[in-house]
């Protein structure tokens, strides 16, 4: 018998993923692939003490992102940021845009921008904005003038209601969508809220303006976008939208490419599979909803309720309309109750759930706080709590938000878990280095293993060679046969005994066979 967790774990040599190129197309995806990290910067981290984060207050945090040096061990080493917006709007959330060409002045300057970018390439991380198009603010400039003057060319940026509007229409998850025009004539269509007009992308200059400004930020250092509400661009969820969204992603992708070639294009597409799986014609990834629930479903019961199942199913699915998929696989983002209030506090569930996020085919997406244990539930506002760096204040810590879960005190902060080898922080940053130390992981097919034990949660990934993992997702021990004559390489926690080709592995507890 042999315990294997105290055994210092040996990382193979990462293979440049310069040189990693896909089998169908022989397109390179390196500058694409990676571990992202979520940040709403209102919340992460304030370099002037005016209680907000600004984007100042990232660049001096990009060390505990990623240090650059992959031999030290106190930063999370993700490869990229996708910053939620950042653009100038009247809003605390900022999804509904004033001036599309700046940064609002509440995180700070275009230099500042231009600044975080530079540095963030420096430690060859990439950084994706986060593109609002379905809509502006109704305090837009456009929407200002449209709404007073029906004579204003950018009366026709917008959808307004005619003869034939059902003015009592709802919306596809039955909200309202028509509303009375404040300033003037008519009604006008929103589909999210009165003071998000949707734009009208029947528009030829409403795509060209859009198109302008994707190219702008790409010249500024973007190195691609989170794409928001990519599946409502067009009025209604009828067929012919549905086609209209994917042709106009189409477009912008095109025009984007010959801007940048290896621009990173992610889609939130929230619906089932079936409805995804056309963006990735136009997309290099969309959110994957689906397993992210079964993800946390698994893990929340302690059973395996189809994950990998699930994500060989969208897989094949969204294979059909691309070979050279990318999926943007999560736990959960600014729009969902926080993980750890999903899992009921419990740390040791949340480090299965980072384990199985961090062993699968995509590119992870890691919400900011997540790795610490940051708790919340809707509304919205408690989700997107300040970010805990101390236990109580410090220097850097916002406070826009007086908050009622992340109150400080409790553990769940950087200063309480940075040097506890133990803590969920330290797990995300050995996770993330497992996945980056292994090419099975970062490139290798996904397949399913049969363990017949629904507490085991069992799959291989196989590129040259194959690493079959298992994850005991259970609050108990259990043993399991492995197959073939592999040894463990890694293991999460302690106590992991490997006798013959029986595992026995203990409760939320990670282990790789190779």
């Amino acid at each position: 018998m042999r315990n294997w967790y105290g055994v210092k774990l040996s990382l193979p040599q990462t293979v440049s993923l310069s040189s990693q190129v896909s089998a169908q197309s022989g397109e390179s995806q390196y500058d694409k692939d990676g571990v992202f990290y979520e940040i709403y910067v209102k919340s992460f981290y304030d370099s002037d003490s005016n209680g907000h984060g600004d984007l100042k207050g990232i660049i001096s945090q990009l060390d505990y992102l990623n240090d650059g040096n992959r031999s030290t061990s106190k930063d999370l080493q993700v490869n990229g940021m996708w910053l939620m917006p950042i653009n100038t709007s009247p809003s605390y959330h900022k999804y509904d845009v004033t001036d599309y060409y700046n940064i609002d002045p509440e995180y700070g300057t275009l230099e500042d921008f231009r600044n975080l970018t530079n540095e963030a390439h420096k430690r060859g991380m990439k950084v994706i904005m986060d593109l609002v198009v379905n809509h502006t603010s109704s305090e837009h400039p456009w929407f200002k003038e449209a709404s007073q003057d029906i004579n204003s060319k950018y009366r026709t940026y917008y959808v307004w209601a005619d003869e034939h509007a059902d003015l009592n229409e709802t919306g596809s998850w039955g909200q309202q969508v028509w509303y009375k025009n404040p300033n003037g004539e008519g009604y006008y269509y929103g589909t999210f809220w009165s003071g998000m007009p949707d734009l009208n992308f029947d528009h030829h200059d409403v795509r060209a303006e859009m198109i302008k400004i994707g190219q702008y930020w790409l010249s500024q250092g973007a190195d691609g976008f989170r794409l928001d509400a990519a599946m409502h661009i067009y009025k209604g969820q009828t067929a012919d939208g549905a086609a209209n969204n994917l042709e106009w992603w189409k477009e912008f992708r095109a025009v984007m490419q010959q801007s940048k070639p290896d621009v990173y294009l992610v889609g939130e597409v929230w619906d089932l599979p079936e409805v995804v799986a056309p963006y990735y014609e136009a997309l290099d990834s969309a959110f994957n909803f689906h397993l992210a629930d079964k993800i946390i479903l698994s893990v929340k019961s302690g059973t395996d309720q189809g994950i990998t199942a699930a994500a060989l199913a969208t897989a094949a699915l969204y294979h059909t309309y691309n070979p050279t998929i990318i999926d943007a696989i999560f736990l959960s983002n600014h729009d969902q109750n926080r993980v750890m209030s999903e899992l009921n506090s419990d740390a040791a569930k949340a480090k299965s759930a980072a384990s199985i996020l961090l062993t699968l085919p995509g590119n992870p997406f890691i919400y900011y706080g997540e790795e610490i244990g940051m708790t919340g539930a809707k509304p919205d506002e408690f989700i997107r709590e300040p970010f805990r760096w101390f236990e109580g204040d410090g220097e850097g810590q916002t406070s826009w938000q007086t908050p009622t879960y992340n109150i400080g005190g409790n553990g769940i902060s950087v200063e309480a878990q940075d040097n506890d080898q133990a803590s969920l922080l330290n797990h995300y940053r050995k996770m993330i280095r497992v996945r980056q130390g292994y090419d099975e992981l970062l490139k290798g097919n996904l397949e399913a293993m049969e363990v017949n034990n629904a507490k085991i949660v069992a799959y291989k990934r196989t590129l040259h060679q194959t690493i079959q993992i298992y994850h005991n997702i259970s609050n108990e021990t259990v043993a399991v046969t492995i197959a073939g004559n592999g040894e463990v390489v890694f293991s999460s926690e302690a106590g992991v005994i490997k006798n013959d080709s029986m595992v026995t592995i203990p409760a939320n507890t990670t282990v790789l066979v190779k």
